[in-house]
This record gives structure tokens, C-alpha cells and sequence, in this order.
């Protein structure tokens, strides 16, 4: 499998306990970085070649037969190991539901941590398995409720029979904002500034802006427009038909100018560009 695939299903239209917001094979991973984390469980394993991942002021290798789960919102970086003698492949998932919580509490699984494949346990057939029976279903939502059962199989699995390599501190500092950031998930596309997030969370604006910097090493403002910015990418690849006006107007922008220029200094090309990469 040398063809890039990806799966996305939307989270708002899900009423399952535990569903899938993607899935995807990437033949050649990319770099990010992910200063506000992310807002699901994030799932990464390396199929070929080598990435580095960093988070917690720390580094970690992901070679062949390893993979990391991330809890939402866990600031984090990662890269190829451009030294390694093939292009780092790789599987990922991001996954949500109601019930996500208490089932990775009940497991004791709920943090963030490195795994690495057994003589029991295969991540890269587990992945496969899932991503060949959505290519081969016309519709691949009408599967989401057997995705759902094989995912919620697969950390049985993890917990079972993967070899758990570290166990990574969460940042506590994030549990004082948690809520904060989950309304922001919410409103992100109002018009909304510092002002109103103050007030959300009952603090003052100088209080606020130290507890994101705390957290994220941003402020609560850039952490805000970096929620658009991320919306808008998927947006982008996932609905062509839309004017790159109405995205901005979708996600939260004042204007398309504003997005367009935002955008190209953050992500250093233009949206444009941006869509024309992921075609």
C-alpha cells in the first residue's frame, strides 16, 4: 500500500459512544506541529522508515512496530527521521465518543503513552483490517458502526497484548483550562476575542494569557485562531465545493483577506496552495 488513504467522518452526525473522526495511511508522513494538541485521541505508529516525536519537553524515536496515543489537547511536534533509509509511513486514527473516557479510565489506559508491537499484536494488520473494509464499501459511513466495534477491539488489544514503552506525563497544568478549551471547540467560528474568553472563564486577561502560555506556550488569543486555521485545512480537503469567502466566514474570519494573509504566515503558503497540495 504506496497510495496515500484517508477517512473522515463527521463528529457532530455521530451519536455513537465511541466512533472514529479519521483514518488514513500516509506513504509519506508529514511534519507537524501542534502546540494547542489535539481535540480527539490521536493514534500514530510507524509502518515504515522513522519519525521523531516531541511533547512534554521531551523527545521520542518511533521506528517500526511502535506507535504513541495521544489524549486530546496534549501539545506535541512531530517529524520524519530524515536519516533513515526509507520515507516514514505510517497509520493513524483520531477517535472521540461519549463513552471514550470512562473505557480508557476503566482500562487505565487514559494518557498518553508509547506502545510497541508483540508476537500478539499487530498495529499494522489491526489498521489495514479496518482501512480495506472502508475502500471496499461505497459509502464508507455506512460502516461506522462496524469501524466503531473494531476500533473499541483494537485497544482491547493495546491493553492486552501491547507493550506499553512509556508512559508520558500529562502537562496538569491543562486540566485548569479544560474547559475553556473545550468551549472554544464549540464557538471558535463566533466573533469572539480575549475579552470574551476572560469572561468564560472567570479570570482576568493577564491570569488567562499565563494559563495558556503555561500550557500551550501561546496565548489564548493565537490558540484561538489556531483552531481556525485548523478547521479551515479540513474544510478545504474535505469540501472542494466550497469558496475559500466561505470557509473564512464558516470558521470564524473577518473577511477572506484576513484568512488568506493569516494563513500564509502561519502555514507559509497561501490556502490556495494549500488545497492544490492536497488534491
Amino acid at each position: 500500500m504506496d497510495e496515500k488513504k484517508r477517512f473522515t467522518f463527521s463528529v457532530s452526525e455521530n451519536p455513537l459512544p465511541l466512533y472514529i473522526e479519521s483514518i488514513g495511511y500516509n506513504p509519506y508522513e508529514l511534519d507537524f506541529h501542534r502546540p494547542e494538541g489535539y481535540p480527539y485521541y490521536h493514534w500514530l505508529q510507524t509502518v515504515d522508515g522513522e519519525g521523531t516525536i516531541e511533547l512534554a519537553n521531551q523527545t521520542f524515536s518511533l521506528p517500526k512496530g511502535k506507535g504513541i496515543l495521544l489524549t486530546p489537547y496534549t501539545p506535541h511536534s512531530y517529524y520524519s527521521n530524515h536519516d533513515a533509509k526509507t520515507h516514514w509511513k505510517t497509520y493513524y486514527i483520531t477517535f472521540t465518543g461519549a463513552a471514550i473516557d470512562a473505557i480508557l479510565n476503566a482500562l487505565d489506559m487514559n494518557f498518553s503513552a508509547l506502545y510497541e508491537e508483540t508476537e500478539d499484536i499487530s498495529f499494522h494488520q489491526n489498521m489495514e483490517k479496518m482501512i480495506i473494509k472502508l475502500e471496499n464499501d461505497q459509502d464508507p459511513h455506512h460502516l461506522s458502526h462496524e469501524i466503531s466495534a473494531d476500533l473499541y477491539q483494537f485497544i482491547m488489544h493495546l491493553k492486552k497484548y501491547g507493550k506499553m514503552n512509556d508512559r508520558l506525563s500529562v502537562l496538569q497544568s491543562f486540566e485548569k483550562i479544560k474547559v475553556i478549551v473545550e468551549w472554544l471547540e464549540q464557538v471558535y467560528p463566533q466573533d469572539i476575542g480575549l475579552y470574551e474568553i476572560s469572561e468564560k472563564a472567570e479570570v482576568s486577561s493577564q491570569h488567562l494569557n499565563k494559563m495558556f502560555h503555561d500550557t500551550f506556550g501561546i496565548s489564548p488569543y493565537s490558540f484561538l485562531v489556531q483552531l481556525r486555521i485548523r478547521e479551515a485545512k479540513r474544510i478545504m480537503i474535505t469540501d472542494r465545493e466550497l469558496s475559500l469567502k466561505e470557509i473564512a466566514k464558516k470558521v470564524g474570519f473577518n473577511g477572506v483577506s484576513h484568512f488568506v494573509s493569516t494563513f500564509k504566515k502561519r502555514e507559509g503558503i497561501t490556502p490556495s496552495t494549500y488545497r492544490s497540495l492536497h488534491q
